[in-house]
Order: structure tokens, then C-alpha cells, then sequence
């Protein structure tokens, strides 16, 4: 357990005993019931981020460009599959620290994400080369006419 969590706990058992003390049982049932229904919402957009993630196959994103924009250092792992709705592709051996997960989209372009212990540390996008051709064929002057 981290820190942050035993810091939730306290809090959790300190808000009963002063409920306890104000009102009685019914401040008890009241906080109690209060922190089991946030426990459920959480539960519950977990549930639901997993269901869109299911549908759809692993490391794809529609953009991977966007997915990049969106991103900001220390969301968890469930926030980018949130936003990706798609889980990641493992890159790393399970259960190793930092563990790295890429999502690629149609155009073959990738964003592999770096995240030690659930939060994400950093992240980086590559996209394919352009097309020499089509390079070319843009930065072409345009052909003379005749008059």
C-alpha cells in the first residue's frame, strides 16, 4: 500500500468516529453510506472504461497524434485507456517496473507511454516517414503553359 492510500483509510475512519461523536449511528450510517457510494462510482467508471476497452483491439487509438496532445505526466494507466478506449500493448515483461505500453493508429503512427507504478512518467510519439514521392510531387514547380 502507498502512501496516499493509508491517507484515505485515516480519513475514512477519522470522518466516522467524528460522526460518531456528533450524531450517533445515523452520522455512522450516513458517512458510511457516503463513502460506499463513492467506492461504487469509482467501481463503476472503472467497469465502463473496461467494457469500451474490450470492444476494441489492443494498442489501437484513432489518433495518435491527438492522444499525445491529451496527455499529461502522473494520470494512471485507466485515465489513458479512457482516453484511448483501447488497452495498451505490453512492451515490457508483466509485473516489471516501469512498464510500457504503445498505442498505434491507422497511419501507422505510435505513442508508447512509460509508466512506473500506474502513473505515467513520460510518453513518445513517432510517426512513419512521408512518402519520398509524395514530397516530390508537392514541391514540384507547376508545368508551364502554353499560350
Amino acid at each position: 500500500m502507498n502512501f496516499k492510500s493509508i491517507v484515505l483509510w485515516v480519513i475514512g475512519a477519522a470522518l466516522v468516529a467524528v460522526s460518531y461523536q456528533k450524531y450517533g449511528w445515523a452520522g455512522v450510517a450516513a458517512i458510511v453510506g457516503g463513502l460506499v457510494m463513492w467506492g461504487l462510482l469509482h467501481f463503476t467508471r472503472m467497469m465502463t472504461v473496461l467494457k469500451r476497452a474490450s470492444s476494441r483491439p489492443m494498442g489501437y487509438v484513432d489518433s495518435a497524434v491527438m492522444l499525445n496532445a491529451k496527455l499529461k505526466p502522473g494520470v494512471n494507466l485507466l485515465h489513458v485507456m479512457a482516453l484511448t478506449r483501447s488497452l495498451g500493448l505490453l512492451q515490457t515483461e508483466k509485473e516489471v517496473q516501469p512498464e510500457i505500453y504503445r498505442w498505434t493508429d491507422g497511419g501507422q503512427s505510435h505513442v508508447t507511454c512509460t509508466f512506473m507504478n500506474g502513473k505515467l512518467q513520460s510518453w513518445d510519439l513517432v510517426r512513419p516517414p512521408v512518402q519520398d514521392a509524395a514530397i516530390e510531387a508537392a514541391s514540384a514547380p507547376a508545368p508551364a503553359q502554353a499560350q
